[in-house]
C-alpha cells in the first residue's frame, strides 16, 4: 500500500497535499481500495470554498457511496473535472491525477491536526 511521507492525512483517508498556501487534496490509496471501483466523483462544479471537517463532496463505488471532507479550510481553486469522465483514475492514480481538488489554505494551522504518514499507517493498520 502506498503512503507517501510528503503528504498529510485524515482520519477519514482524504491527503493533503501542500505547497506554499496551496493544497491539492484526494482520497487515499487505502480509502480507494476499500471502496473498490470508483465509479462517480460528485462535486459541486460551483463549489467556492471548503471548511475543515465538512462534506464537500462523495465518491462513489460499486460498493459504496462515501462523503469527501476537508482536511482544512479553504478556497477551491480548481475541481479534478477530468474524474466526471475517467473517475476509475482515483483507483489507478489516487496521489497523482485521481487528485480532486486544489484549495488556496485559509488557516494553515488547521494542518497542525492532519496525521503524518506513520500515524495514519498506525491508523489502517499497515
Amino acid at each position: 500500500m502506498n503512503i507517501p511521507e510528503n503528504l498529510k492525512y485524515t482520519k477519514d483517508h482524504e491527503w493533503i497535499s501542500v505547497e506554499g498556501n496551496i493544497g491539492t487534496i484526494g482520497v487515499t490509496d487505502y480509502a480507494q481500495g476499500e471502496l473498490g471501483d470508483v465509479v462517480f466523483v460528485d462535486i459541486d462544479p460551483n463549489l467556492k470554498e471548503i471548511k475543515i471537517g465538512q462534506s464537500f463532496g462523495t465518491i462513489e463505488a460499486v460498493k459504496t457511496v462515501s462523503d469527501l471532507y476537508g482536511p482544512c479550510s479553504g478556497k477551491v481553486l480548481e475541481i479534478n473535472k477530468s474524474l466526471i469522465d475517467v473517475p476509475e483514475t482515483v483507483n489507478t492514480d489516487p496521489y497523482g491525477n485521481g487528485w480532486m481538488i486544489k484549495i488556496e489554505i485559509t488557516d494553515k494551522n488547521e494542518l497542525n491536526n492532519l496525521l503524518d504518514s506513520e500515524a495514519y499507517k498506525q491508523l489502517i493498520g499497515a
